[in-house]
């Protein structure tokens, strides 16, 4: 063995279908816990503290943005697991849309534009969610006066000088 184990266990509610209710410690558990997420439901899955019902960290669970944009969520605030989804995938469309934005304006063109939800189980009732999201976005814009992208044209149309060739017979 590693490490001791020690702690509130709630091995009863697995074997007894809900009938037998729980132990602490070999003390009967009576109190009730009260609903902080009205509508969820209030069994406790195997290993975890608490039912989606009265769970606390989905209740104070809170998302805020990080970036220099203006988009939503610049101050942190609480999304539902059930929406946080659609709501997280609406704020990460905001930035590709100030991309498209941003291209626009000086004459850029959007190359690509990715957007990834990351997702978690809660570890205390096991609901999952999307914990967060990132948007990556490439813009090429036109810069003829460059130097070095006039080099760069200069290279690309040596190298398909001959490339095609057409022979008849």
């Amino acid at each position: 063995m590693v490490g001791r184990i020690s702690g509130n266990y709630n091995f009863m509610s697995v074997y007894t279908g809900g009938y037998g209710g729980s132990m602490n410690a070999g003390r009967a558990n009576t109190a009730q816990k009260t609903v902080v997420n009205p509508g969820e439901s209030t069994t406790v899955s195997p290993g975890r503290k608490s039912s989606p019902a009265q769970c606390q960290t989905c209740k104070n669970r809170k998302y805020q943005d990080g970036s220099d944009e203006m988009v939503s969520f610049k101050s942190a605030a609480h999304i539902s697991p059930e929406s946080s989804a659609s709501r997280v995938m609406a704020h990460e469309q905001e930035h590709v849309s100030n991309a498209y934005s941003k291209a626009a304006k000086a004459g850029g063109k959007v190359v690509s534009a990715s957007v990834s939800l990351k997702t978690a189980i809660c570890p205390e009732c096991g609901r999952s969610y999307v914990a967060g999201g990132t948007t990556s976005t490439q813009i090429k814009y036109p810069n003829e006066k460059n130097p070095y992208s006039q080099n760069k044209k200069n290279l690309d149309a040596v190298s398909l000088i001959g490339s095609n060739l057409d022979i008849a017979v």
